[in-house]
């Protein structure tokens, strides 16, 4: 049995809002993961793309993801935030220009790196000088078999 309510009961559910990009690019201006909420032509945008992840390196992972494989937006994204390498392409997470750049701005960063970087011993050395609470860094450093030249120090 359907039941069928009289057309002046029916509710109209109204199109939805279209927000003008000046409105968007000063959200994610004051608050960069306010790009997940942006239409997926301002996710492609760079300029859109470039003002979120200044502001909020994470918002990397929002952004399309031509832009997610270009390194000057992963490049800005983890300049800003170390572990927006998180979001990265793996290509980017064994750049060692870009892990060096993540891991001087959060130590912890070197989680997300590829191994062969983990073991690189200037990269070590500026994820250890950079973290106060180094800690969690070693326990991810020292895990791999080319990281003996450190152990001697622990």
């Amino acid at each position: 049995m359907q039941l069928t309510l009289p057309k002046s009961t029916q509710l109209t559910v109204p199109k939805p809002i279209k927000i003008s990009p000046g409105i968007v690019l000063a959200a994610v201006q004051q608050d960069g993961s306010a790009l997940k909420y942006a239409d997926p032509k301002l996710k492609a945008d760079p300029a859109f793309v470039l003002a979120a992840v200044q502001k909020n390196g994470r918002a990397l992972k929002y952004a399309d993801p031509e832009l997610q494989d270009d390194p000057v937006f992963v490049l800005a994204a983890v300049q800003q935030n170390g572990r927006a390498l998180k979001y990265a392409d793996p290509k980017h997470k064994a750049d060692p220009k870009i892990v060096l750049a993540a891991v001087k701005q959060n130590g912890r960063a070197l989680q997300y790196a590829d191994p062969e970087l983990k073991a690189d011993p200037k990269i070590v050395l500026a994820a250890v000088q950079q973290t106060k609470q180094f800690h969690h860094s070693l326990q991810v450093i020292l895990q791999g078999p080319k990281c003996s030249f450190l152990r001697k120090f622990f």
